[in-house]
């Protein structure tokens, strides 16, 4: 949390956020053009709330998030957790964000390499202990990323997950403290397929070998048609969630 507000403050912005923007989602209507015009004016409103205070998570696998925040706020704070087992595909989309936006990438490793995780836990931590390598790899760098913010943008969807499904679109993140911001919660699958299609946003390579949620390399596979896209994460386990949003 920054100086800037108090952690009372950030809770009265995210209740009085969350009314707002509920509101102005059913007003906007169910179609494509309201729920995209609904997340860049949460966008343009975090900023002008937040200011510097405002920060970006982007896994490179969430493309219209990314293109939305570099088309609507110019200047805007991104980062990326670079776990150490990322494709290269995944590594290569956010060069080239960096490089055709304008938005600033920072990009946040874990306290551990891979080699030296490895050492102290054993290889493959994630086969054997995944919501440990996810503790280490993901949600200790974004707690980290997140220091000295108010507010923090993602990118997750009611339709990624049953445990997304009553996500709004201004909220607080009780865990951190500060107030959390889902501008693309509506969107459909459709959405965002139309989205990046008259856009003509660059999409991470890996979408065309049939990675519909992308995320670390050993723990995410491909789909098949008419599979659900999060089957690829963690599949033959239960896990659904890395922790970020938990």
């Amino acid at each position: 949390m920054s100086a800037a507000h108090s952690q009372d403050r950030l809770q009265e912005i995210a209740r009085a956020g969350e009314q707002q923007f509920a509101a102005l989602e059913a007003e906007l209507g169910d179609t494509h053009e309201g729920r995209i015009e609904l997340g860049r004016r949460a966008l343009a409103w975090a900023q002008e709330t937040f200011g510097d205070g405002l920060t970006v998570a982007s896994s490179m696998g969430d493309e219209v998030l990314v293109h939305l925040v570099g088309t609507t706020l110019e200047g805007a704070d991104v980062f990326f957790l670079d776990t150490g087992y990322h494709f290269a595909e995944t590594l290569g989309t956010r060069d080239a964000y960096d490089a055709m936006l304008p938005i600033t990438i920072r990009t946040i490793y874990p306290r551990l390499t891979v080699a030296e995780q490895d050492a102290e836990h054993g290889p493959q931590l994630h086969d054997r202990d995944p919501n440990l390598c996810c503790a280490m790899r993901k949600v200790e760098p974004l707690n980290r990323a997140l220091d000295e913010h108010d507010a923090w943008v993602t990118g997750m969807r009611r339709e990624d997950a049953p445990t997304r499904t009553d996500i709004t679109i201004v909220g607080w993140d009780e865990r951190r403290g500060m107030v959390k911001l889902n501008p693309i919660a509506g969107w459909t699958q459709d959405d965002v397929d139309q989205y990046a299609a008259e856009k003509s946003v660059f999409l991470n390579p890996l979408r065309q070998s049939g990675y519909a949620s992308i995320g670390c390399a050993p723990c995410t596979r491909p789909v098949a048609e008419g599979e659900d896209a999060r089957a690829g994460r963690w599949s033959g386990t239960d896990k659904v969630e890395c922790g970020l949003h938990t």
